[in-house]
């Protein structure tokens, strides 16, 4: 028992070490302090928080740990970390929540995207991080960079942008 508890307090200290180094890379990276912003819910808050501790982290088909995390895999790992259930997957995930209009966007809800060329079938999916009057910033699973946060007005994005659901209120 007495094991067991100095693992837990090491695995702690470890986590809590990652997470302030983290949250100083997404400093320099200009995103805003989700925790300061005020028009946030305090779930959407902490759901964007959890997500950006994946910041970094390699991408991996069907990944849903800090080894390898795929981009439904984020959606999936971030809310139930927060006891919300969601579809394993990023077309279910499509088809499911409350469906959002591109104008009426807020941190926290999940924009859909089609990235196959000739395709306008859903195949990936981001939380949003941040609104602002000019862009939509986004953490996601890239297959290139692993867990990054991009933004919508990016070409690439902006074109492969299909829909925005809300699960978080």
């Amino acid at each position: 028992m007495k094991k067991l508890y100095i693992i837990i307090l090491a695995v702690l200290m470890l986590n809590s070490c990652k997470s302030a180094k983290r949250s100083t890379e997404s400093t320099t990276r200009k995103t805003p302090d989700i925790e300061s912003s005020e028009r946030l819910s305090k779930n959407a808050a902490s759901i964007i928080n959890y997500a950006k501790r994946y910041e970094g982290v390699k991408y991996k088909y069907g990944g849903t740990t800090k080894s390898g995390m795929d981009c439904s895999g984020l959606i999936y790992t971030t809310f139930k970390a927060h006891d919300i259930e969601m579809p394993r997957t990023t077309k279910e995930l499509s088809s499911t929540g409350h469906w959002v209009d591109i104008k009426n966007i807020k941190p926290g809800d999940l924009l859909f995207f089609a990235t196959k060329k000739n395709s306008r079938n859903v195949n990936h999916v981001g939380i949003v991080t941040d609104t602002s009057k000019k862009d939509i910033a986004f953490i996601h699973a890239s297959t290139s960079k692993g867990v990054i946060i991009s933004k919508l007005s990016e070409r690439y994005w902006y074109f492969a942008y299909v829909q925005a659901r809300r699960y978080v209120f």
